[in-house]
């Protein structure tokens, strides 16, 4: 799966680039710095991630993380998700996803983001958005992609807007967040808008 500003190398995990990110497929080794985000940015971000009300706060430790990653490696095989870490400077930072990706007639998927807090406002959470879009458009040929996102999360809607998406208003008790089901305002792009969109990435998408 080729694509301007990516690569795959010998062992098949794909490679994203931005300007400033590179967005790739996470592995065993990245456990520990996965997990000192994760612990260190918890209050900034669960009150925002999908969890049943009978569940307990998310887990990070070792086997969820080793479970996830075999889940993620089973939808890329299915073609129904791809989850990203975040990476500058080698540094973790972050995940992006497109998830929920369905077939004809639909070709559509969601994407989804977070970053660590101390990383925040530096306009590298719609860099990394962006590429996923990307990929999302040019490598997997979907026709729509969506960010459904918790009305007062200013921060997540903020990188919807500097993306310039589409905002299609909200959904009523749309999703389980943190145990509430919580209205979303569904942010969208299609692929003929991608086409004119596209041009006003460049500050994020790297030199074709």
């Amino acid at each position: 799966m080729e694509l301007a500003g990516s690569s795959a190398p010998a062992d098949n995990r794909l490679y994203l680039r931005g300007r400033r990110v590179l967005l790739r497929q996470l592995v065993d080794s990245d456990y520990d710095a996965w997990q000192e985000v994760r612990i260190r940015c918890r209050d900034w971000l669960v009150p925002w991630e999908p969890r049943p009300a009978r569940a307990m706060i998310p887990a990070d430790d070792w086997h969820s993380y080793r479970a996830r990653l075999s889940t993620v490696q089973r939808e890329n095989q299915q073609g129904t998700g791809y989850a990203f870490g975040v990476f500058l400077e080698d540094a973790f930072i972050g995940e992006v996803t497109i998830a929920s990706i369905q077939r004809w007639p639909f070709q559509s998927g969601y994407v989804g983001y977070w970053i660590d807090q101390k990383f925040a406002g530096q306009g590298l959470t719609p860099e990394a958005a962006c590429v996923a879009i990307q990929f999302a458009f040019e490598v997997l040929g979907l026709h729509r992609v969506e960010i459904a996102i918790v009305p007062r999360n200013l921060s997540s809607r903020r990188v919807a807007e500097k993306l310039m998406l589409r905002n299609e208003g909200t959904a009523v008790r749309f999703l389980e967040i943190n145990g509430v089901w919580e209205d979303h305002v569904r942010y969208a792009v299609t692929a003929e808008e991608w086409v004119d969109l596209k041009q006003s990435m460049g500050q994020w998408l790297p030199d074709q």
